[in-house]
């Protein structure tokens, strides 16, 4: 692996921090052990140390590892085998990217939406929520109502452009849905549970016009569902 600049250089990265993940997924490096450290790093993959700095910095934004000022870099936790079994790992980085620029986008329909709704809305949203209440009755994955879920509310906002940005990344929003929601389905009744409760709470603040929760409640659900990939068992 060779240090590069622009695009290409985020790619070397995105290959990297796959790489770093999967030795901790695989337990080459258990929960409360020391990391490798950025030289040896840079000596595994043959890369370079911003590239490995900036690697390991997606790792402890996603509550792997954890700098111990003058220890070193400790793992957190191992997440589950099952992340590498519903994704290829070279994909993980694309996921954790929609992720977060659905957390902006999706947090600001909510909040106009709950600002703009009509009563159609309201009903169109009850129903998208019932449909996913069918989903968990009948122990499905459910991606697809998912996503119609969160149209909905894009479509309640009254503003066309969060409409056609989320069509737009359809197929990666609806494979990052499939992964947390197919871990979810793995784990407990009571993890999936927690899920639809998060989007009873987006529901809600926005039936009650609360711009504020309704941002604040997407967000938090999102970001979960970010972190949610990366739990163990």
């Amino acid at each position: 692996m060779t240090p590069s600049t622009g695009p290409n250089r985020q790619k070397v990265v995105d290959v990297l921090y796959g790489q770093l993940l999967k030795l901790i997924v695989d337990a080459e490096f258990k929960a409360g052990e020391r990391f490798a450290t950025e030289e040896a790093l840079c000596s595994r993959f043959g890369t370079s140390r911003p590239t490995v700095r900036e690697a390991l910095a997606r790792l402890r934004a996603d509550g792997l590892i954890v700098s111990r000022q003058g220890s070193g870099t400790y793992v957190t936790h191992t997440p589950s085998k099952s992340v590498l079994r519903f994704a290829r790992v070279e994909s993980i980085a694309d996921i954790r990217r929609c992720y977060e620029f659905r957390l902006s986008v999706e947090a600001g329909a909510a909040r106009l939406a709950a600002k703009m709704h009509d009563s159609a809305d309201i009903v169109a949203l009850e129903a998208a929520y019932e449909a996913l209440n069918q989903v968990i009755a009948s122990d499905k994955v459910g991606s697809h109502e998912d996503f119609l879920f969160h149209r909905a509310i894009a479509i309640a906002s009254k503003n066309n452009f969060f409409v056609s940005t989320l069509d737009s990344i359809q197929e990666q929003t609806a494979f990052s849905m499939q992964l947390s929601r197919s871990l979810s389905q793995e784990r407990s009744d009571q993890r999936r549970a927690e899920v639809q409760a998060e989007h009873a709470r987006v529901l809600q603040a926005i039936r009650r016009r609360d711009e504020s929760q309704a941002e604040t409640s997407m967000r938090e659900h999102i970001d979960n569902a970010k972190q949610r990939m990366f739990q163990g068992d």
